[in-house]
């Protein structure tokens, strides 16, 4: 099931596949799936599957005596693996998916990393450390440049922003506007380095997060756009989803603060950029804005642990649109968690490197 937890053996990855495919299940009824698949195993075995899988609360136990039932737990539901594209062969109207904001959403966030990828991240960001002392204060500056004109093209790309790299690398060097482009598009574009020249400059104080940072980043992105400042007071829908977000001020600053709250108490940085960006996007706090802004924060976050920062170059735009839908749908991780893990080795692969 690519679940990213400690190593599961082939009867426990069995067993969560069963549950999976049932819903409830009683222990009688794993015993005979497993023969049915071929095997014989015994009863106290099984047992011993299920109290492994319970204790990294995967399954939830439920029932008394010979009622005792078997079930997939919340947890599961956010690591397991999700196929994008037979997810989205299916229109949005006929997906089976939450369709409201779920603060037991929040509950069950924490821990997305398994250990292995932890140590994968370190190791990359290790790499990014030694390479900003191997190349010295001034290449490292004009790459961190070089990040910014490149995030910045990205990110407004993927909200419809039609400028091409070259001409945002222009418009941001020497303030030079394209012609063929509507003004909203520039205005967007400087926004972006603003608020990331803001965040290089203050790295410390993103350290803990804040609903008035957020909505500091947010106001530096939306600035000139016609975009209210602050949290919504109205309804907002998303394009290709049936998902609704909370259309409630006092509920929609509840679920910050619950946001923020998890953010500060988990301990690996790079689970606190990636929860902080999805559970942003989930919440859809401001009228408009909420993606970029999440994208920005996120990086903030990186940023204030020496982190090395995404520039999100690579990321096929479509693809992370999917990836955030997934989550609005099925409070799943996965998808987005695998692009982030990607994204993070481009930065690293491709920015403060030395030449050759």
């Amino acid at each position: 099931m690519a679940i990213n937890e400690t190593k599961l053996n082939k009867r426990q990855d069995k067993i969560l596949e069963i549950l999976d495919k049932k819903g409830k299940v009683f222990i009688s009824q794993i015993l005979g799936e497993i023969k049915l698949s071929g095997g014989e195993i015994a009863k106290v075995t099984v047992n011993r599957d299920l109290d492994k899988l319970l204790k990294i609360g995967l399954i939830e136990r439920k029932g008394k005596g010979r009622a005792v039932f078997y079930e997939l737990s919340p947890r599961f539901n956010l690591l397991k693996q999700i196929d994008p594209v037979k997810y989205f062969s299916e229109e949005a109207d006929k997906r089976t998916a939450k369709e409201k904001f779920d603060f037991a959403a929040l509950a069950i966030m924490a821990d997305i990393f398994s250990a292995e990828e932890k140590n994968y991240l370190e190791k990359l960001n290790q790499e990014y450390r030694q390479n900003g002392k191997d190349i010295g204060e001034a290449a490292f500056k004009k790459e961190t440049e070089r990040l910014v004109i490149e995030l910045s093209w990205k990110s407004s790309q993927i909200e419809g922003n039609t400028y091409s790299l070259l001409e945002t690398e222009d418009l941001l060097r020497r303030k030079k506007e394209a012609p063929g482009h509507k003004k909203s598009e520039a205005i967007m574009i400087l926004n972006h380095k603003k608020a990331l020249d803001y965040i290089t400059k203050n790295k410390k104080f993103f350290g803990k997060i804040t609903i008035a940072k957020i909505e500091d980043v947010h106001y530096l992105l939306t600035k000139d756009l016609g975009i209210s400042r602050g949290l919504r007071k109205k309804a907002v829908g998303i394009t290709g989803t049936k998902y609704k977000p909370l259309d409630n001020e006092f509920q929609i600053r509840e679920a910050l603060e619950k946001t923020c709250g998890l953010v500060n108490r988990e301990k690996n940085p790079f689970a606190k950029a990636v929860m902080l960006m999805i559970l942003i996007a989930y919440a859809q706090p401001f009228e408009d804005g909420n993606k970029r802004t999440s994208r920005i924060i996120g990086n903030a976050i990186l940023l204030a642990y020496d982190i090395c920062p995404l520039s999100y170059r690579s990321v096929d735009e479509i693809e992370y649109k999917k990836a955030v839908i997934i989550f609005y749908e099925r409070n799943n991780i996965n998808y987005f968690k695998r692009l982030f893990i990607e994204q993070f080795e481009f930065a690293v692969k491709n920015y403060f490197r030395a030449k050759i």
